[in-house]
């Protein structure tokens, strides 16, 4: 069976740096940070008071009292994105079959601060009143109800479902809408993925693990992945949306072709619940799948985006995974972590670092990791990588590769290409 040919039609992003893919994109190559004391809760008495939220985000805008009784804030960026993405690649014109567009879309936790709320409210009146739980508790908290509401609103009746691999999830969702739709079940896909934990439970927990920064003085420079002083990730929330659709269905349309994906891996650590393999086994293994899939060798990778979340032991894991899979061309490709200006977005994150690959492919640009300081040395980081630190850089990106890793030992991996017809 020949595959078809996957490309990427239409993008949408809400994201700390951005509510939208221009602006995003712009304060990437830029170098802004997302980070600033956090807003959703008085958070105060936490060890880490600060995180990459959406800023200037009014959720009347885009939504009327009712529909709004019904999202969870992390569903409120999904669709957002997603309106734009779909808007930008026009798949909502006449003449679309939506019989054959689907949705596969991601979140690692879902509505957790909907789960807060009630669970809380429980505790709170549940003894004396009995049990008062909002009717759209459920529907509003299941971590798939993005998806069903994307498809419901468009009347996509393609195949419909969410994706949960905690870091990894949207891009899980990614590489199943890419298989969906080469294997011929699909003319189009809405994938991507959204989340919104910026609340106690989410802060608090992460906290308890001793993940997240806790450099509260200082909170623009906190995310800085591959740097000695690095102390946990900054946790981020937002959204990013791509349509990935078929290629002769989209130039049949005249629709804009942004890129094209080639390549998708899987693997597992199988080693802890939490940490990455120290010495980065699923890693190597995950981009090896990767490009296995797409039928390339490591020399020709020009950008990886690393999942460099700025944690002390998972980021050298992914460093030695990238020296062993890319040997010496390793000197030569770029390599830089998106996080340290967005934040870790958990769910969402795999969906906006492989929007960040598809621009850098569109542009020849990469964005930078910033927050590196000269004389910062840590002697499990191989500097010889060419790190693109502080700095965008403008270069050829013919092909760009982008890791994610989750909890579980969850790994995925993308692939996408400059289109040429």
């Amino acid at each position: 069976m020949e595959l078809k040919r996957v490309v990427v039609t239409g993008l949408g992003a809400i994201t700390p740096i951005g509510n939208d893919v221009a602006t995003t994109w712009k304060n990437a190559i830029d170098g802004v940070s997302g980070a600033a004391p956090i807003t959703h809760f008085d958070a105060s008495k936490f060890k880490t008071q600060f995180a990459c939220e959406v800023k200037n985000f009014n959720a009347a805008d885009f939504f009327d009292r009712k529909k709004l009784r019904q999202y969870d804030l992390y569903c409120q960026y999904g669709l957002v994105a997603a309106d734009q993405a779909i808007a930008d690649a026009k798949l909502d014109d006449e003449g679309i079959d939506k019989t054959r567009v689907g949705v596969i879309f991601a979140a690692g936790i879902g509505g957790l601060h909907t789960f807060e709320e009630e669970a809380g409210n429980y505790a709170l009146t549940g003894e004396e009143l009995g049990p008062k739980y909002n009717p759209f508790f459920i529907p509003k908290m299941i971590a798939d109800i993005a998806a069903g509401h994307i498809s419901i609103n468009y009347s996509f009746h393609g195949p419909n479902y969410g994706v949960v691999s905690a870091c990894a999830s949207s891009t899980n969702a990614i590489i199943d809408a890419f298989n969906t739709i080469r294997l011929g079940k699909a003319d189009a896909i809405v994938t991507g993925g959204a989340e919104a934990a910026v609340f106690p439970a989410g802060v608090g927990g992460f906290n308890a693990m001793h993940a997240l920064s806790t450099r509260n003085d200082d909170p623009t420079r906190a995310s800085r992945p591959f740097s000695a002083s690095r102390d946990g990730f900054v946790i981020g929330e937002g959204s990013a949306c791509l349509i990935l659709e078929e290629l002769e269905h989209a130039k049949a349309r005249g629709a804009k072709i942004y890129a094209e994906v080639v390549g998708g891996g899987m693997s597992a650590d199988a080693h802890h619940i939490t940490a990455t393999h120290p010495e980065g086994l699923g890693a190597k293994l995950v981009m090896k799948n990767a490009l296995e899939d797409a039928n390339m060798k490591p020399e020709e990778i020009d950008y990886i985006n690393a999942h460099g979340t700025s944690t002390p032991v998972g980021d050298v894991g992914e460093v030695l995974a990238i020296k062993d899979v890319f040997g010496e061309h390793a000197t030569k490709l770029n390599v830089s972590s998106t996080k340290s200006m967005t934040g870790h977005l958990l769910g969402a994150t795999g969906a906006l670092e492989a929007l960040f690959c598809v621009k850098a492919v569109e542009n020849d640009v990469v964005p930078p990791t910033i927050n590196h300081e000269e004389g910062d040395n840590d002697e499990n980081i191989d500097y010889s990588i060419n790190f693109t630190f502080n700095k965008a850089q403008q270069r050829p990106v013919n092909a760009a590769l982008s890791n994610t890793f989750g909890f579980g030992g969850h790994n995925a991996c993308i692939i996408v290409k400059k289109y040429k017809g």
